[in-house]
C-alpha cells in the first residue's frame, strides 16, 4: 500500500491532464499513486489517461457529481495514511510531493498542510494558504500578489483544495468535503471542521503548484456566483460559534450588502439573490449539522479570533467576494 493517494478529480479536462499528470510522473518523492476520478466526462479524458497513463488508477463516475462528492468518492476508495486533492488544471513543481510529505510526516499537530499556488503562466499567486475573516468569509491568502512573497512556512487557517495534503485520520474524524455544497469554498468548509477539531494547517512555501485558475468553471461565471454566495453562508451558518455571530453579524450583514452591489454592477445581481434564497430553503438541515459540529467542537472563542483576519473586508475586495 502507497503512503499517499493523490485524487485528481477530472470534468472534461483532456486539455490539461497532460501537465498534470505528467508533473506527478515526474515527482522527487515516489512512494504514492494516483487515482484519477472522472466526473462523466465527453471528451474521452479517459482513453486518454488509459492510453498515455498507465499508471494511474481511474474511477469512472457516470455524470458530474460535482467536486464534493467526486473527490469524496476518490477518497473513499484509497487506503493511503496521506490523502492529497490536486486539481486537474495544475502542473507540480518536481518537488511538490516530497516538501508536503516532509512537512505533515515530522509535524504530528499538523493535520493537513497548504501548498504555494501560483497562477499559470503568471509572476502571480493565486494562494499561499487558505484565511477566513471575521465578518464569515474565507479568502485567498496572498491572491494575486508576487510570486516572490509568502516564503515562511507557517500556521494559515486553511489550504485550498486545489492542491493540500491530509491526515486520513483528520479525515476520519471530522468528515469528509460536504457533498451539499456540489462546489465552491467546500475547502473553506473543511478547514473550518479541522480547526474546531482542534486541527491545524502549515503553510508550505516550497511545495509549489501552478494553477489555470477557474480554468473549469470560468471566472466569475453565474454558476460560481451562484454557488459561491451560496456556500459562503453554508460554511458561516455551520461552523460559526454563535458568540462571535453575535459580536461579529453587522459585519457579515456589511459585507453581503457589498458583494450584491459588486455582482448586480457585473450583471450576476439575480444569481446573488438566488443563492441566498436558497440557504433560507435549506437552513433547517444546516442548522442540524451546526449543531452536531459545535457539540464536537474541542477549541474555544478566543484561539479562533487569534487565527481569523480582522481586516473583514479588504482581503475580500482584493479577491472580487
Amino acid at each position: 500500500m502507497k503512503k499517499i493517494n493523490v485524487i485528481v478529480l477530472n470534468f472534461n479536462g483532456k486539455d490539461f491532464l497532460k501537465d498534470c499528470l505528467t508533473s506527478l510522473r515526474k515527482q522527487t518523492y515516489k512512494d504514492f499513486e494516483v487515482i484519477l476520478v472522472d466526473n462523466g466526462s465527453t471528451d474521452r479524458s479517459v482513453e486518454y489517461v488509459k492510453n498515455n497513463f498507465p499508471e494511474v488508477r481511474i474511477l469512472a463516475l457516470r455524470k458530474n457529481t460535482g467536486f464534493c462528492k467526486g473527490n469524496n468518492e476518490g477518497i473513499r476508495i484509497s487506503q493511503s495514511e496521506y490523502v492529497v486533492l490536486l486539481n486537474n488544471d495544475t502542473k507540480a513543481d518536481r518537488f511538490w510531493l516530497e516538501e508536503l510529505y516532509n512537512t505533515i510526516s515530522k509535524n504530528p499537530s499538523i493535520g493537513f498542510c497548504a501548498s504555494k499556488v501560483i497562477c499559470f503562466n503568471q509572476e502571480k499567486i493565486d494562494s499561499a494558504g487558505d484565511g477566513y475573516s471575521l465578518c464569515g468569509a474565507s479568502f485567498k491568502r496572498g491572491h494575486f500578489e508576487h510570486r516572490n512573497n509568502y516564503n515562511k512556512e507557517e500556521e494559515v487557517f486553511g489550504a485550498s483544495a486545489s492542491s493540500a495534503i491530509y491526515r486520513r485520520s483528520m479525515l476520519d474524524d471530522i468528515g469528509l468535503l460536504d457533498e451539499d455544497f456540489f462546489m465552491g469554498f467546500e475547502d473553506g468548509d473543511l478547514s473550518f471542521r479541522a480547526q474546531l477539531g482542534g486541527y491545524k494547517c502549515l503553510y508550505v512555501p516550497k511545495a509549489i503548484v501552478l494553477h489555470r485558475v477557474s480554468a473549469t468553471i470560468g471566472k466569475l461565471s453565474s454558476r460560481q456566483v451562484y454557488y459561491g454566495q451560496r456556500n459562503i453562508e453554508y460554511v458561516y451558518i455551520k461552523n460559526m460559534p454563535t458568540p462571535l455571530i453575535f459580536r461579529y453579524f453587522f459585519s457579515h450583514l456589511i459585507y453581503n450588502m457589498g458583494a450584491f452591489f459588486f455582482f448586480l454592477l457585473k450583471g450576476k445581481g439575480l444569481h446573488f439573490i438566488k443563492a441566498k434564497l436558497s440557504v433560507l430553503r435549506n437552513l433547517n438541515k444546516l442548522l442540524k449539522k451546526r449543531k452536531i459540529i459545535q457539540k464536537t467542537r474541542k477549541v474555544d472563542n478566543a484561539y479562533l479570533q487569534k487565527i481569523m483576519e480582522k481586516r473583514c473586508f479588504t482581503v475580500r475586495i482584493r479577491g472580487k467576494f
